[in-house]
């Protein structure tokens, strides 16, 4: 980015002469904003001083002519000098002002530079040279702020004198242990300011600091030492001594960290229980419950018990981290803590492994069953919902359970085959406790193997779409279609989408995936209207992750633009979960795709936690009956009436209705019906590549040769 240099000149020829010295080769280095007057000049650098105003283009330096219309000589300088001492000043000056030039230096400029060097070479060189130095100037004035807070925050005294004994400097706790103010205390001897004497013999000892001086090398007092306040009080302390030394080698000083042995004490004692303790929830960290399982172990063994171990990890906590903030997130693994604290033996323990994982580590339980009661008593105590000022904060958690000798010998397989058991508790639907079983660790394995290959898939061109259509249950006509991703890897073969899309979600690989899908269909769908076939909508499905994921719209905007297709003619398929958090900003990017006129649906309905506020909210074009509701619709009086009422509720909303998992004559029969508008589902074709797909849709113009319509029509 170019640098903002503010040029006070009043001649147009000096000027021009400094824009074309800065320009050429450091073209789009610097950036200059002319001034003619002092009085104009101060009113700019007063905006640029202010640090309440942010200003898109900041001054990082000044050039100056003391010779100008409102203002002459040094007091020019002087006048810009009390307004932005911070900003490095170089003083433009012709050769018979050079002395005033020079004056203007000792008194704070950064330099001067003769008119008659106003070249490409010298002018650059000198503003080049006075921000590097301004830069450096600033980055030790910082150091040393940083060091005088440093030393003034920590716990210890600091106290340092010049190489003849005399006192230079005191943090605050030497001024609190010695009495003596920095000021009062600075030129003062050592000896008068830190008076110490011998705990037993009362004698005075021979001071720390001049025999670091004059030995040359650190010291420290003896254990018996003590020091005497300015007031008389006297503090048992301990202390150790440096010299200090110049550039040369050359001893100028020394400097002496001391302390208050008890407050010390305090400090070491706190230290160990931070080693051994999570600082957010206070609970036992993984080195402490490491320590704690060993001896559970042990005692297990001599008491011929069992040691129940529970690995713990909350469900969908990064959502509540992303839509209430970091600050919530903390507070709801605080109350966390509390309950999981309140379900457990004061023998028992509780720790925080990092991030949302605990383990609760059970001592000395009778049956694997125990470790399966303490479980369901975390789980309701979890689900109650956690108030967090305003908000009503609701979190579930699943569990992995292992017991000891049962399930592992050691510490280490305890919890890893734990965090198997936790995991597999995901997988069967969060909210739930599972058993270590023996066959976990080749389950995870193989996860960890399909992962390792789903990083390299895209790269590798395995990925592949299928497309299935969807039909006009009055017309039987192909009015959209789904675009559907299949991964054919190179050994497994076609991987089901049910076992790659949660880890592809799970480590962020669904976003570089999910663009590649989108764009693909879009692609897709151009190409087939390019061959005069019928224009319909394509669907693809949208994870919540990429609908979070920065730049989500602007990525759909930019394929279709690349691929030329138009925005009505792509429809994407969000779940409902996405609906239900952070609904403000999940507002903000569904309506940003309605602008761009982008279809909307809402994929599996009835199967999340959506409510009618919601669908009024949101600018909803479609809704998905989830199969589970439609499989049984000609057989279960409670799924008819729930597809039966979605219809319903969908015309009133003025949305499009779609019936999925259509497999039977009996369930389409149902749905026509009840008005359903549209279906899917393997009664009319299954997912078939693009070029199958393009056979079918070229058949009677979109109207493929099908005899449900015929039988549905004569029952």
């Amino acid at each position: 980015m170019a640098q903002n240099i503010l040029l006070i000149q009043d001649h147009s020829s000096d000027a021009e002469a400094v824009r074309s010295a800065l320009a050429g080769p450091n073209d789009g280095c610097f950036q200059i904003e002319w001034i003619r007057c002092c009085a104009d000049a101060l009113e700019r650098l007063a905006l640029a001083a202010d640090p309440q105003r942010l200003r898109a283009r900041d001054v990082a330096a000044v050039m100056v002519d003391l010779f100008l219309p409102d203002s002459r000589g040094i007091e020019t300088f002087d006048r810009i000098f009390r307004v932005v001492p911070q900003i490095p000043i170089l003083v433009l000056s012709a050769a018979a002002d050079e002395e005033l030039a020079k004056l203007a230096v000792q008194q704070g400029a950064q330099d001067y530079l003769l008119k008659e060097r106003l070249d490409s070479y010298w002018l650059p060189k000198a503003v080049e040279g006075m921000l590097e130095r301004a830069a450096n100037a600033a980055a030790l004035f910082e150091e040393k702020e940083r060091a005088k807070i440093m030393l003034n925050s920590i716990g210890d005294a600091v106290l340092s004198v010049d190489v003849f004994g005399k006192v230079i400097y005191l943090n605050v706790v030497a001024e609190t242990l010695t009495g003596w103010p920095r000021e009062e205390a600075a030129g003062q001897p050592i000896e008068s300011v830190f008076r110490i004497v011998d705990a037993h013999t009362r004698e005075v000892i021979e001071h720390p600091m001049t025999r670091a001086i004059r030995e040359n090398q650190t010291v420290g007092l003896s254990p018996d030492c003590i020091l005497i306040r300015r007031d008389g009080m006297e503090t048992d302390i301990e202390d150790s001594v440096a010299p200090i030394h110049d550039r040369y080698g050359q001893v100028t000083g020394a400097v002496m960290v001391f302390r208050d042995v008890t407050a010390t004490r305090a400090v070491s004692l706190r230290m160990s229980y931070l080693a051994q303790h999570d600082n957010l929830t206070d609970l036992p960290n993984r080195n402490l419950l490491n320590d704690r399982l060993n001896k559970a172990m042990a005692l297990a063994d001599r008491h011929q018990q069992k040691v129940g171990l529970l690995f713990l990890d909350l469900d969908r906590f990064k959502h509540i981290n992303d839509s209430l903030g970091h600050a919530i997130g903390d507070r709801l693994l605080r109350s966390v803590a509390q309950r999981l604290r309140a379900c457990v033996r004061h023998s028992d323990t509780v720790s925080r492994q990092g991030g949302d994982e605990f383990v609760v580590l059970l001592s000395e339980v009778k049956q694997a069953k125990d470790a399966a009661v303490a479980a369901d008593k975390i789980l309701a105590a979890l689900r109650a919902p956690h108030r967090i000022d305003e908000h009503e904060v609701h979190v579930t958690a699943s569990i992995g359970i292992v017991t000891y000798p049962h399930d592992g010998a050691d510490a280490e397989t305890l919890l890893k085959n734990a965090d198997f058991a936790m995991y597999q508790a995901k997988d069967g639907g969060r909210d739930l406790y599972t058993f270590f079983r023996r066959d976990m660790n080749v389950r995870a394995a193989e996860r960890q193997s399909l992962e390792n290959d789903l990083r390299h898939a895209l790269g590798r061109r395995e990925f592949e779409l299928f497309y299935q259509p969807k039909m006009d249950l009055v017309s039987g006509a192909i009015v959209a279609v789904e675009a559907l991703i299949r991964w054919r890897h190179p050994q497994r073969g076609l991987v089901s989408p049910a076992q790659f899309i949660p880890i592809a979600e799970e480590t962020g690989l669904i976003v570089p995936i999910g663009a590649w899908v989108l764009r693909e269909a879009c692609r897709q769908n151009r190409a087939w209207q390019d061959k005069a076939l019928p224009p319909m909508r394509i669907a693809v499905n949208v994870s919540a992750v990429e609908l979070r994921a920065k730049g989500f719209v602007d990525g759909v905007r930019a394929i279709l633009n690349e691929t030329g297709l138009a925005p009505n003619c792509l429809e994407l398929e969000l779940t409902e979960t996405f609906l239900t958090q952070n609904a403000t900003s999940t507002a903000r990017v569904l309506d940003a795709l309605k602008e761009m006129a982008v279809q909307l649906a809402l994929d599996d309905f009835g199967t999340g936690y959506s409510s009618l506020s919601y669908l009024k909210r949101f600018p909803i074009d479609t809704l998905k009956i989830d199969q589970s509701f439609v499989r049984d619709i000609a057989v279960d009086e409670d799924d008819a009436g729930i597809v039966s009422a979605v219809i319903s509720m969908g015309k009133s909303l003025h949305m499009r209705v779609v019936a999925e998992g259509v497999e039977t004559l009996e369930q389409l029969t149902f749905l026509r019906r009840q008005g359903c508008p549209e279906g899917q589902g393997y009664y009319f074709n299954r997912p078939m590549i693009a070029d199958e797909f393009a056979q079918l849709l070229g058949r009677r113009d979109g109207r493929p040769e099908n005899p449900w319509a015929r039988r549905v029509s004569s029952s």
